[in-house]
This record gives structure tokens, sequence and C-alpha cells, in this order.
């Protein structure tokens, strides 16, 4: 049963709210000469400068041009792309379907370690499938780390919107996939769910509030 303090939830995004396959992205770039680009196809050791990217502090043309680097032949911006999106799958309208109701009963969050070309292309499939403009007209509110040039599992971007809000964290609860995230969560006093072994955010629902 679900805390019945719980006032507040944040969500992740990729993982938890948007289906992703990141090997895909990985297999992608092995086929460019870019598998040195990362340390494992789960993301786990990103190169520095996908770091950088994800906290906003290059650009995407700068992201690209450290690729083109990397490989030093001229790929084209547009394959770049293609490759960096490819792990990006769907939304299924079920979580949809769920976030609406919740929003009903709780204030909604979304906290999403991302990056601009990721952005621009999961808000112009949201548009296309679901009629959104953008993420922020399903959640109550929504953050970025490359918008706020921070990062979980880095405990300034959990007090940021804990503050921004002026939550309490004993009634705020955490969902996301990655046990480093939920980690830093659990630095802020936030409460904390880990979605493991291909569990979704609809099977906890389901499981402590007949969702």
């Amino acid at each position: 049963m679900i805390n019945k303090n719980i006032k507040n939830i944040i969500f992740d995004f990729g993982g938890v709210v948007l289906n992703i396959n990141p090997l895909l992205t990985y297999n992608y770039f092995k086929k460019l000469g870019l598998a040195n680009l990362f340390e494992g196809a789960d993301f786990s050791k990103p190169d520095e400068n996908l770091l950088l990217f994800e906290k906003g502090l290059i650009s995407p043309q700068v992201f690209r041009n450290k690729i083109r680097e990397k490989i030093n032949y001229p790929i084209q911006d547009k394959e770049i792309d293609e490759a960096w999106n490819a792990m990006l799958l769907d939304i299924p309208i079920e979580r949809i379907k769920l976030i609406k109701r919740l929003k009903t009963k709780y204030k909604t969050f979304l906290l999403s370690n991302t990056n601009e070309i990721h952005y621009i292309e999961y808000t112009k499939q949201l548009k296309i499938k679901y009629g959104f403009n953008n993420l922020s007209e399903l959640f109550d509110e929504t953050y970025f780390s490359f918008l706020l040039q921070l990062a979980k599992p880095g405990k300034d971007i959990y007090q940021y919107v804990i503050n921004k809000n002026s939550l309490n964290p004993e009634e705020t609860l955490f969902i996301d996939d990655s046990i480093i995230n939920i980690e830093g969560a659990k630095a802020t006093g936030l409460i904390t769910y880990h979605l493991t072994n291909g569990e979704t955010i609809n099977d906890y629902f389901s499981q402590i509030m007949n969702y």
C-alpha cells in the first residue's frame, strides 16, 4: 500500500515513462566505429562529452563535432542524431492514462537526465502520437538535466526540485529504474521506489492502488 502521507510523485523518464533500449544506440554507433564512445552498452560509464551534453554544458553541435573527431570522417548531423535517438522507443498509452489519473490525486513531477537532441525527438513524437505539445502538459512540473545544468544522482538536482516546489521529502515519492539515482534521492530524504526486472509504473500502481 502506498504511504498515506504521500502527496507528491516524482517520475524518472527514460525506462520509467518512456521505453528505451540503449543497446540500439550502442550498436548504431559501433557500426560507425564509435564503440569506444561508451564503456558498456548500458551507458553505465559514458564518455565525458556525454556527461557534459546531458548537463547542457556543451551544445548539440559541439557534441556532434566531438563525435566526428572520434571517427575522423565527415558524418552528417542527421546520421549522428539518428544514431543517438535510436534508443528512444515509445510511451505506452497505459502510462499516459495512469499519469493523468495520478495527477488528479497527487502533484506530479518529471525529473530526467536528458539532452537537447533527445528532448527535441521525444517531444516531437509525443505531439504526433498523443497531441501533447510537451511533457509539461502531462505533469504539474517537468525538470531536465540539460536545462538545469545538474544531473542525477547528484544531490543538488533533487534538492532543486524539492526547494522549487516547497516539497516535504517525507510526503514525496521518487520512482526510477536506476539504483544509483534511487540512492541519490534517498540522500535528500525522499521516499523511493526502484523499478526492476521489467516492472512498469502500471505494475507498481496496480498492486498498491487498484489502478
